[in-house]
């Protein structure tokens, strides 16, 4: 896992302002084409399709990003490949394979799998790991969720995987508690922790223990300082991306 240490990760690619006026929407082909020119790591966000296709789409509603609405889970694949999204007229919601054609090892590589409590856990796996076979290249699978982790701990143990959390401020007894059941449930590799919640006692402890720590979401010169300073590798965006990465 040293690959995960030492890499600034472009958050849902390197969208915003492009070149020649351009604009680079989030989890678009074209942000993460910006990123691995930048020679940035990525991050990108995957969901279902509703005929099992893993998804490169951060929201479960199509509405704030397209021009459609409704959920994302109640449209095909190819139905989704058709969806231009708002800010560049050449972008369309790609799938993860797609996105893995596009990545093909070059930079480091993080799904976040997104998930909610009536999610079909195994479904969503399975749609990504399918894709991930054959892949050659520093990748990872993350989630808030630790039923996530741990699918990929029991059925496909090669792959390495984390745990993104926060604490929102609650560091009392219970919290840190259940903070310490979810890390033995997940089973992960890493943390990917709430940049805002650093410096942190739990994930401190668990970078003692040899877990890389990555801190989300980095966007103002001054949390990637902290983020370089209590942090194994930042997951950026805006100001927050080194100015020698930014377009």
């Amino acid at each position: 896992m040293a690959w995960l240490k030492g890499v600034t990760y472009a958050h849902r690619g390197l969208h915003g302002p492009g070149p020649n006026g351009t604009s680079l929407p989030e989890n678009a082909l074209s942000a993460f084409a910006a990123a691995i020119e930048a020679g940035l790591g990525i991050e990108c966000d995957v969901q279902r399709s509703s005929d099992g296709q893993a998804m490169v789409f951060h929201d479960w509603e199509l509405d704030r990003l397209t021009a459609e609405t409704g959920l994302v889970i109640e449209r095909s694949a190819a139905k989704l490949a058709q969806i231009r999204i708002i800010g560049n007229d050449e972008d369309t919601i790609p799938s993860l394979r797609q996105l893995l054609d596009l990545v093909a090892g070059r930079v480091p590589l993080l799904i976040e799998v997104k998930t909610r409590p009536s999610t079909h856990i195994p479904a969503i796996c399975l749609a990504v790991r399918r894709m991930l076979e054959g892949y050659r290249g520093p990748v990872a699978v993350m989630s808030f969720d630790p039923r996530v982790s741990r699918w990929f701990a029991r059925h496909s143990g090669h792959t390495v995987r984390g745990l993104v959390m926060m604490e929102e401020g609650s560091r009392t007894l219970f919290a840190r508690t259940r903070r310490h059941i979810m890390l033995w449930r997940a089973q992960p590799d890493f943390l990917a922790y709430d940049i805002t919640d650093m410096p942190s006692r739990f994930a401190g402890a668990q970078r003692k223990r040899g877990f890389p720590v990555l801190t989300w979401t980095v966007n103002t010169p001054e949390l990637l300082e902290r983020a370089l300073k209590h942090g194994d590798g930042p997951i950026a965006e805006s100001a927050g991306v080194p100015k020698a990465a930014r377009p």
